[in-house]
């Protein structure tokens, strides 16, 4: 039997590489595999098809898992003269070493998968599902099902393929995170790496210390509800088990010692102050962290460590160690005493020390330790692995320290990044080993992580955010990058649409979906819109009356004329679905349009808008503030003269501004709109206040509008008074805040 199975396999490499230089990718499978041969014909999978000498650890999954693509219910049956069977074999003596490799002959007869493990069988039948056509997995009707004839042997590039899921933002549910191990199965990833804590949410039940979840899992918001949700001990077992049934490894990460706010506002004790503290509201990097100078935080930690070891039965734990702020350790008697008696040199000494007790404890109960690349400050901890996120260097530097790493860099992997910064193709383009790795240093480079930071992605827009750019990582993951070929991998991005609907996946953008010029004809009054798509095969259209588009609004085919005051909005849609952010544009045919305007203090060259005149140009901007229709100016107020070139009756004076506390950017604490018939002397003020909350975490755009009785007037001075530092509960505490500005209205 084995002679026979030797001699297959012989056949199958042979075969499979006289036809790789002939063969095309028109197979429909992300990541494709390393040898292909595609042969004449299909086997026809029915009722009739039978499963013989199967792996039974697999085989209710592959049963059940045909059942939900096809409908087709199939039976085990050793009927050696059946015309319709599938076979699975491992053979220890498999060509290829790698527990993960399989190789896969589709005739029309039979389908084998061979491997020399499990989890070798479970990856090939990944590529066996893939080859289930779209149409059948929409349907799954229980009808005939053709599948094309194929040689196929394949192998992993990387140990290390993984998704970082961060559920501590916002939380998702158990059903909704079993769905994601489906899917990240599908396409061959291997780990899930679950981020259950940070400042804004505690996740994880811990029953030695009950307040983390019930204080720690909940926050308010802005608008006075409370938000939150936690996983209970069984309910992570029964995550973790499900991973496991699908070759999944979960590594938990519990922050430290920084990104703790949701634990110190349930235990301030372990903080440096005491506290009091809330759970937070909004994003960024807090002051307030783990105290390293007291004995009683280490207890605690690694108390809550013991639960999470015995939750979570792999070898890794991910403990964070990302943007840790100083401040508090500074000030800290207790922790300026720990660096002296340590002689340590400063508190990143003091923070290494810190990641280095933990690596230890976590060492000493047979764990490896996995932390971001802000770990390598002060030295790392024995046998730590990097997660490199801040570019490559700190892989190189890992690396060159003979430590494992996991390289993950913002630019090419965090996907809850816009499109329009990290599309498609820049995905794609990611090869997790940097270019400036010594050739000897490569193989600490385990492979590399999608990261989805959820702040501004809840549970209902995950698949937006990942896909379609997830499928570029899964085989850059699994292939060797050295092979890459962005357009032919596109056309299978194509084919893999109708995959991704037939399974309920809805996708996003693979760049930035639509944008827009605009050009203004002086002597016609008229504005004329031009929209590009950023992809093929979009259908763009748009409404001229503030409503949504959607599929029965006018079809964008060619540049749209605008000559009156409407609110413009465009969307993109492929195949009946919404792809991306749609373009909202208020054009205003007011008495400033086009006007000239002094600005008193000058706006950030990096947010100039148009220029001095752009915000009288007639377009207001969109809720995007990086859309080149707003000025910024940074840690000081705006002051404009608008100078409408003649006296004019004047009722309404409306500057808008923008507020996004996240990227620092707030409301001004009032307006003055003031006005004069000789640019000297001002009359009328009205001072309009700010009613937005700074802590509302959404993006909020208000008009500060000035009423007046129909006062004849040439001149207008608008004045917004910037809060001119962050505020101190933000991230940004004492820095300097952003004031941005859009279209000034006059009516």
């Amino acid at each position: 039997m084995k002679i026979l199975l030797l001699v297959f396999l012989l056949s199958l490499i042979l075969s499979v590489n006289s036809g790789t230089e002939a063969q095309t990718n028109n197979l429909p499978l992300i990541p494709y595999p390393e040898r292909v041969k595609q042969l004449d014909g299909n086997f026809i999978l029915s009722s009739k098809t039978y499963i013989k000498n199967s792996n039974k650890k697999i085989l209710d999954y592959f049963l059940s898992q045909i059942k939900i693509f096809t409908g087709l219910q199939l039976e085990i049956k050793n009927e050696s003269d059946s015309k319709s069977i599938i076979f699975f074999r491992i053979e220890k003596h498999f060509s290829v070493k790698n527990k993960e490799a399989y190789s896969l002959s589709v005739t029309r007869k039979e389908i084998v998968i061979t491997a020399p493990d499990e989890e070798g069988l479970f990856r090939g039948m990944q590529t066996l599902f893939q080859l289930i056509p779209a149409s059948i997995k929409a349907e799954h009707d229980g009808s005939p099902v053709n599948i094309p004839c194929c040689k196929i042997l394949d192998e992993p590039k990387f140990k290390w393929r993984g998704l970082m899921l961060d559920c501590a933002r916002h939380f998702m549910s158990v059903d909704f995170i079993k769905r994601y191990i489906d899917i990240l199965a599908y396409y061959k990833f291997n780990v899930l790496h679950w981020h259950l804590t940070d400042d804004q949410g505690w996740r994880i039940e811990i029953k030695k210390y009950p307040k983390l979840t019930q204080i720690g899992a909940w926050r308010k918001e802005p608008d006075g509800s409370t938000y939150g949700g936690y996983y209970t001990q069984k309910d992570i077992k029964e995550i973790v088990a499900y991973a496991k049934s699908r070759f999944i490894t979960v590594v938990p990460e519990i922050e430290m010692p920084g990104h703790c706010m949701a634990s110190l506002a349930a235990y301030p004790e372990n903080s440096c102050t005491g506290g009091p503290f809330e759970v937070p509201d909004t994003w960024g990097v807090f002051k307030d962290v783990y105290c390293a100078g007291r004995d009683s935080t280490f207890y605690f930690l690694k108390n809550i460590l013991n639960e999470v070891i015995k939750l979570f039965p792999g070898k890794y734990i991910h403990i964070g160690g990302d943007e840790v702020p100083k401040d508090r350790w500074k000030a800290c008697p207790r922790c300026q005493a720990r660096i002296k008696t340590l002689g340590l040199k400063n508190e990143d000494g003091l923070q290494s020390y810190f990641i280095k007790r933990i690596s230890n404890y976590l060492n000493s109960k047979g764990k490896h330790v996995i932390g971001w690349d802000e770990i390598l400050k002060g030295g790392l901890a024995p046998g730590a692995i990097v997660e490199s996120w801040q570019g490559t260097q700190g892989a190189l530097d890992a690396a060159a320290q003979g430590h494992y790493v996991i390289c993950s860099p913002a630019s090419h992997t965090y996907l809850d990044a816009d499109p329009e910064n990290l599309d498609l193709r820049i995905a794609y383009s990611f090869n997790p080993i940097p270019k400036d790795l010594p050739a000897d240093e490569q193989k600490y480079i385990l492979g590399g992580e999608a990261c989805l930071w959820t702040e501004r992605a809840p549970q209902e827009t995950v698949d937006r955010k990942l896909f379609p750019r997830l499928l570029a990582l899964s085989e850059v993951f699994w292939s060797d990058p050295q092979d890459s070929n962005f357009d032919e991998f596109h056309s299978r991005v194509e084919m893999a649409y109708d995959d991704l609907n037939a399974r309920g996946i809805q996708y996003g953008p693979e760049t930035k979906a639509i944008s827009f010029k605009t050009s203004f004809d002086e002597v016609k009054k008229e504005f004329t819109v031009t929209i590009i798509p950023g992809q093929k095969d979009l259908e763009i259209r748009y409404t001229e009356d503030g409503s949504e588009p959607d599929t029965l609004s006018s079809l964008y085919t060619s540049p749209i004329i605008i000559n009156k005051t409407i609110n413009l909005k465009v969307a993109a849609f492929r195949k009946n679905v919404y792809v991306g952010k749609e373009i909202n544009l208020s054009f205003v045919f007011d008495k400033a349009l086009n006007a000239n305007l002094t600005l008193i203090n000058k706006y950030d060259e990096r947010y100039r808008a148009g220029g001095p005149n752009a915000l009288i140009d007639g377009i207001r901007g969109t809720d995007n503030f990086r859309d080149g229709l707003w000025q910024g100016y940074s840690g000081e107020d705006f002051e404009g003269i608008i100078d409408l070139k003649k006296e004019t009756e004047i009722s309404k004076v409306s500057p808008r501004f923008l507020q996004d506390a996240g990227s620092w950017i707030f409301m001004p604490k009032d307006v003055k709109v003031s006005l004069s018939k000789d640019g000297k002397n001002y009359f009328d003020e009205k001072t309009i206040t700010n009613d937005v909350p700074q802590k509302n975490p959404d993006v909020v755009l208000k008009d500060f509008t000035a009423e007046y009785k129909n006062q004849k007037a040439r001149y207008i001075k608008v004045i917004g008074e910037s809060i001119k530092k962050c505020p101190p509960w933000h991230p940004g505490a004492g820095q300097d805040a952003w004031l941005f500005i859009d279209e000034i209205v006059v009516e």
